[in-house]
């Protein structure tokens, strides 16, 4: 018991620090636990709040995403980071609802989840900045980023696998929701065959665009002025672990807990096992 009131008596003064080293880290700080407090609701809710909820959780994953990337790279990297990836999102989605490709032929609930453009609600390109921030954050920390093509290529594969491993989550919980549905429903994995191979490949594909582009960003603007990434990596390990429970034990979508929970593996235990080699280390030094 002592040793872990030590613990968090450490973790509190180690946060207080953090924070008072710049108070900016304040806001992207207060909208991740709103995210958290409003995800927890989630699966309480059914019907209109539902969907309401479904919104509010896409613009603070964004607002979060964005606020973090302001304070710590400026509000260029931030935008360049936003054009990038709902710009792409949007545009993949609306070829994908008009023509199949690249995800498959799917169509979105109308008026369920706010104003749309080309039968694609607005919060869908949101969805994917907020969604896809904490990856390219932690593909990052994972490669131990430099400016060698390597490095570069290595994260942008880990993006790409991540992104895949988020929709392992998201669609089938939006699915099962009923806000889009696929034309082809028995061609997708074991205990997900209403969501087709097709969409993960197009998951694929448009992330590795995604991740191209965010690499020739990060070397045309200068190098972070705040390096901390505490935010998105717990914003990170929230969406993988307490998907996986909240699949698994709330919204009765067992498969998608365990395909998502091995989607996201990739980066999540790397990432656990980096945070262990520090508090291991930290402990020593104590």
């Amino acid at each position: 018991m002592r040793s872990l009131a030590n613990r968090s008596g450490r973790c509190v003064e180690a946060f207080t620090r953090w924070l008072r080293a710049d108070p900016q880290r304040a806001l992207p700080t207060a909208t991740a636990i709103l995210l958290v407090l409003v995800q927890i609701a989630y699966p309480l809710s059914a019907g209109t709040i539902r969907d309401r909820i479904t919104i509010v959780v896409v613009v603070l994953s964004a607002a979060t995403a964005l606020l973090h990337a302001a304070t710590t790279r400026g509000w260029v990297w931030a935008t360049g980071f936003f054009v990038i990836v709902s710009g792409l999102g949007l545009t993949a989605e609306v070829i994908g609802t008009a023509t199949g490709f690249p995800f498959g032929d799917y169509a979105y609930a109308v008026d369920r989840i706010g104003p749309a453009l080309a039968e694609v609600p607005l919060v869908v390109p949101l969805a994917w900045t907020g969604g896809l921030y904490p990856i390219w954050i932690v593909a990052g920390l994972i490669v131990h980023r430099d400016a060698s093509i390597g490095s570069a290529a290595g994260r942008a594969g880990l993006f790409v696998v991540g992104a895949v491993g988020w929709d392992l989550f998201l669609d089938p919980q939006m699915v099962a929701d009923g806000q889009w549905t696929w034309q082809v429903t028995d061609a997708g994995l074991p205990g997900l065959p209403h969501i087709p191979y097709t969409n993960y490949l197009g998951w694929a594909l448009v992330a590795a665009v995604m991740a191209l582009l965010l690499t020739v960003l990060d070397r045309l603007v200068p190098p972070a002025r705040d390096p901390s990434v505490a935010v998105p990596v717990a914003v990170f390990g929230w969406t993988w672990l307490g998907s996986t429970l909240a699949h698994a034990v709330f919204l009765g979508l067992p498969a998608s807990a365990v395909w998502g929970f091995l989607g996201l593996a990739p980066l999540g235990i790397p990432l656990l096992l980096r945070a262990r080699s520090r508090d291991t280390a930290a402990d020593r030094t104590s």
